[in-house]
This record gives C-alpha cells, sequence and structure tokens, in this order.
C-alpha cells in the first residue's frame, strides 16, 4: 500500500477558513468513484491514510481532510476558537464535498464516516448529493448510550473533566493526557454537555433547518457496530442513525471474532490489520452496495 501518495491540497470554506487535505488517485483506469473519509473526534486525518490507500487501489480516489482546529488545520492559537461539531459539518464536511464535486464531476461521491465522522454529513446542505454512506461506530455521545458498567467511568472522564478543562484552558488538552488530539472548545462542550438530541442546545429555527437537512439526505447508509465498541453500542448508534430519516439505513453489529480479533473496541477498525479482512468487505459496499454481513443485522 506503501506505493500509493496522496497529494497535498486545500479545501476552502464558506466562512474562510482553509483546511488542509490529502487526494489519493484510483491505481486503476476504472474509477468506481469518489470516497470522502470523515474522521472521528480527535483523530488526525493521518490515522486513515492506509485505509486510503487500500481503496485507491481498489479503484476508488479518496479525499481525506482535518476538521478545523485539528491536525494540519489547526489555527496558531486553538484556546478561544470554539469550533464545534456544526461547524465541522455544516462547513467542513460541506467543503469538502464540494470540492469533491467540483474536481470530478459526473463522478459517484461515497462517504465512509467514523464515529462523529459519521453524524457531520447531516448538516451540510451539500450532502444531498452523496451516492452511497458506510459509517463505523457512528453516534454523538449521549452518555445513557454508554454501557452500563462502564458508564460512570465514561460520563466522569468525557461529561465532566473534558468540559471542565477546556473551560479552564480555552480548549481540551487531549494531547498532554494522551487520551486524544487537542480539542477545540466548542468541541468539547458539544461532547460533553450535549444530551439526548443533537439539536437540544440550538434555538428552534436553528434546529429545524439542521433536522430538514439530515432528513434530506437520501443515500442508502450501512451502520457499522462493534459489540465491544463502548461508544458505538446498538442505542448509540440507532439514536444518530434515526436522523438520517430519508435515507435507508442498514444496522450492523459485529463481534471481534468476526473481524477475526479478541477486541476491537472505538478505533480498531481503521488499523491496517484489517486489510485482509474488515477492509475488503467494505468494498462490497462501496463498490456494489451490497451488506457484506445480512446476518448481523439489526433493528
Amino acid at each position: 500500500m506503501n506505493q500509493v501518495l496522496g497529494s497535498a491540497i486545500d479545501i476552502a470554506c464558506d466562512d474562510g477558513v482553509v483546511l488542509k487535505g490529502t487526494w489519493w488517485l484510483s491505481a486503476h483506469r476504472r474509477t468506481y468513484g469518489v470516497v470522502i473519509i470523515n474522521a472521528a473526534t480527535g483523530v488526525l486525518a493521518r490515522y486513515y491514510h492506509h485505509y486510503a490507500r487500500f481503496l485507491s487501489l481498489h479503484g476508488f480516489e479518496v479525499l481525506t481532510y482535518n476538521y478545523r482546529g485539528i491536525g494540519l488545520s489547526r489555527p496558531a492559537r486553538l484556546a478561544g476558537c470554539g469550533y464545534n461539531w456544526r461547524q465541522w459539518g455544516e462547513f467542513d464536511f460541506d467543503a469538502a464535498m464540494r470540492h469533491t464535486i467540483k474536481a470530478r464531476p459526473g463522478i459517484p461521491v461515497s462517504v465512509v464516516g467514523h464515529s462523529i465522522g459519521g453524524v457531520l454529513p447531516g448538516y451540510a446542505p451539500s450532502a444531498i448529493h452523496v451516492h452511497r454512506f458506510l459509517t463505523v461506530g457512528a453516534q454523538y455521545a449521549y452518555w445513557r448510550d454508554y454501557p452500563p458498567s462502564r458508564r460512570t467511568r465514561l460520563f466522569v472522564k468525557w461529561h465532566m473533566l473534558m468540559p471542565g478543562l477546556a473551560a479552564l484552558i480555552g480548549y481540551f488538552p487531549g494531547r498532554t493526557l494522551n487520551w486524544l488530539e487537542d480539542l477545540p472548545a466548542g468541541v468539547a462542550y458539544q461532547w460533553g454537555l450535549g444530551g439526548e438530541r443533537i439539536e437540544s442546545r440550538l434555538n428552534p429555527c436553528e434546529a429545524e433547518q439542521i433536522l430538514s437537512r439530515f432528513a434530506a439526505v437520501t443515500a442508502p447508509i450501512l451502520a457499522i457496530g462493534v459489540s465491544d465498541d463502548e461508544f458505538g453500542t446498538r442505542p448509540a448508534i440507532s439514536r444518530a442513525a434515526a436522523y438520517f430519516s430519508g435515507a435507508e439505513v442498514t444496522k450492523v453489529m459485529l463481534a471481534p471474532g468476526d473481524v477475526g480479533r479478541d477486541m476491537v473496541g472505538h478505533l480498531d477498525l481503521f488499523h491496517a490489520r484489517h486489510a485482509p479482512g474488515f477492509w475488503l468487505d467494505t468494498l462490497l459496499w462501496l463498490r456494489d452496495g451490497v451488506n457484506p454481513w445480512p446476518g448481523k443485522r439489526f433493528d
């Protein structure tokens, strides 16, 4: 996979923010389409570069990018910038989608969304143009959806300490704590202080607009979870998927053994060790629209 190299690009958002991304050309003469990879919260785009290379070797062009405030898209001063999940979707993903449509007109554009990356397209007006959608552990961290045995620990860590430190410092120092990348305060607050409904802190007019955008997404969605993922539980995946009311959603829950591992958790499926197994299976959905795990569906 290392023989395939990506090219650095800039992605201009409507509000003037410029994001840093990488474009991967298909290694085949035939191109099945373009895949935009949306990262999890606090995870650098480069974590998904092995998967991007894999997709390019199998006939896709791929766009990876860092959200505002993360990695190469981090401003000189993170404290006080206030970026949040809504902006990551409404401006950042929207810009990535529009950039792709302009760069490859007439080519189908699919999305792979990890964790919050599987929710963000719902904020974006351009998501109506998504061809196919694959999500992995997609949810927005409502604390009651955590497994009961781990709920208290996760609540203290992510819903007390994280927003508290963000308020004290002006951003969340995830890298210093070795939890994840540093986060803009707005993201830390939306994660840590959000409620049962993703639109709970919006005024009625804003909420109506956002809900209508989610409902306007018509791309078929394959929503994948793993049974030992403490974030992407069945209730959490179902809660996020329900917002995409205009799409046909297929929900699948895998066990670690289904992908040849004893443990998987929230991040592991994008590790290169899964190239000969899980990654090959995802091609069936991205290329052909076929669910590789029909016996693992849940409602």
